[in-house]
């Protein structure tokens, strides 16, 4: 897998969040820990908008967590 560009974004519970166009996958390092999630079959369309919120960690806990399958990486 190539390396992937993460974005620093303004919110109180996420650092950063990236995408992978080929497979659908969101990927978000938390402040809490530094985790970092994948998110699977997230249409690009639900990552535009997540970054460009105007509150991101409220976008992602309606738009995101709980609806896509993910996973913890680390």
């Amino acid at each position: 897998m190539k390396e992937l560009l993460m974005i620093t974004v303004s919110s109180l519970i996420i650092h950063s969040a990236g995408y992978d166009k080929e497979n659908k996958v969101v990927f978000i390092r938390f402040l809490k820990n530094s985790s970092l999630y994948c998110y699977f079959n997230v249409p690009y369309s639900i990552f535009n908008d997540l970054i460009n919120s105007s509150s991101v960690g409220s976008y992602f806990t309606k738009n995101i967590k709980n609806v896509y399958q993910y996973q913890k990486l680390e």
